[in-house]
């Protein structure tokens, strides 16, 4: 299962790139972490590229407990990362970033395996209608900042 969605952003790729780099920087951006204010966040590891973590923490069923590290960094075009929300199977987040004549095109996907299980098959069925409209809000956030750098 995969959900894409896309922006352009009239920024320079190198500024993008510093935003979706690090998770600490994606955490301003980020649709789910503004939902609950008291949301608690644990950093470690480098501040930005392959290793760097990030861990929640929230009672909000919206937003849950759950981490994301870095596996892939290629500057100014590729970010990826492992997520594992609460028990769910890991997923991997990836930013796909292209330099465009307006600015840079961001591609933001989360592709998870949902097994053979029915109901797993079914949330995957379901996936982008639950996520996608996040995926959007978030690119918006990223393009308000990147813009505003």
């Amino acid at each position: 299962m995969t959900v894409k969605r896309g922006v352009v952003i009239d920024a320079p790729v190198e500024t993008v790139f510093l935003l979706v780099n690090s998770l600490k920087r994606m955490s301003g951006w980020s649709p789910w972490i503004g939902r609950d204010p008291a949301i608690k966040l644990v950093f470690s590891g480098p501040d930005a590229g392959v290793g760097a973590t990030m861990g929640w923490s929230s009672v909000m069923e919206q937003v849950g407990n759950g981490t994301q590290e870095i596996t892939q960094s290629i500057v100014n075009a590729r970010v990826e990362s492992r997520l594992v929300f609460g028990q769910m199977r890991p997923s991997v987040a990836v930013f796909d970033l292209t330099t465009e004549e307006l600015g840079t095109r961001v591609e933001w996907s989360l592709i998870s395996d949902m097994g053979m299980n029915p109901v797993g098959r079914w949330m995957g069925l379901m996936m982008d209608r639950w996520i996608g409209p996040d995926f959007e809000t978030g690119l918006a956030h990223l393009k308000a900042q990147a813009e505003t750098r």
